[in-house]
């Protein structure tokens, strides 16, 4: 039985599971800790445990991830650092569990799964719309970018 889990990468992101009597959402886990600077700050990260027995209860069924490549921008220094460690705990705890993983571009699944034209915020709100519309017995939040990967993955039959 093939299972497909979205990866909205980020520690705002998200994980989205579909296949044959499976549809689950859940927000990535995660948990704040003190910054690793002097100062006096908190850092945001992902939780390796909670995340390693989220996708470890399916782990009967042969599991494709699909990771949103993470948003890589030098101008954004602190957003793309924190985006690369997701990252790289997220592909530890895939790797340790022997989860085959592919990276999408967000391009590529929102020119299937959402109406064309849209730009910028309206893809976020396009993508709470159809996945509400898909879903409607799941709250999203922010988005269901990570649901809207998963059965993208499925509708091509990767």
């Amino acid at each position: 039985m093939r299972a497909y889990l979205g990866v909205d990468n980020g520690v705002t992101g998200s994980l989205g599971f579909v296949g044959d009597g499976l549809t689950r959402w859940l927000p990535m886990p995660v948990r704040k800790e003190l910054s690793y600077t002097k100062s006096k700050k908190f850092i945001t990260r992902v939780d390796v445990e909670k995340l390693r027995l989220e996708i470890a209860v399916h782990k009967g069924r042969d599991i494709l991830a699909l990771i949103e490549r993470p948003m890589v921008n030098p101008g954004r220094f602190t957003a793309t650092l924190s985006a690369m460690r997701c990252l790289e705990a997220t592909l530890i705890v895939l790797e340790d569990l022997k989860v085959s993983y592919q990276y999408v571009d967000s391009r590529e699944w929102q020119k299937v799964m959402l109406p064309s034209g849209l730009q910028g915020d309206e893809l976020k709100k396009a993508s709470l719309e159809v996945g509400r519309r898909l879903w409607p017995s799941i709250n999203f939040k922010p988005d269901a970018d990570a649901m809207l990967m998963a059965r993208w993955a499925q509708v091509r039959n990767l």
